[in-house]
């Protein structure tokens, strides 16, 4: 797995050629993902690999529960929030990464 913060890229190696540099270029930031089963991640990048798996750090989970109610149909979306020290993240299950806003 890759583990580099993006102060020690040096300028050249900072240009997004492949979809995975915009990933590599993201390690030691804060980061979107957006995973399968209404799941929302936002942490820390610490390290990734070719499969999308991620090691994040300092990670605040959302979970949105869509529930139906039997008599009257009408669906009730519950959001549950969870805080995690360290994370490991299974490629197979993103969806989404989304890098910090740069300027």
């Amino acid at each position: 797995m890759a583990e580099v913060g993006t102060a020690a890229i040096p300028p050249e190696a900072r240009e997004t050629t492949e979809p995975l540099d915009l990933v590599r270029l993201s390690l030691d930031e804060r980061v979107y993902v957006k995973m399968r089963g209404d799941r929302e991640l936002s942490g820390r990048l610490h390290a990734y690999d070719q499969h999308m798996n991620m090691v994040l750090g300092d990670v605040e989970e959302i979970i949105t529960v869509v529930d139906v109610n039997e008599q009257t149909y009408e669906e009730i979306v519950q959001t549950v929030k969870k805080q995690h020290e360290m994370l490991f993240v299974r490629g197979d299950s993103v969806i989404l990464v989304s890098p910090p806003t740069r300027s």
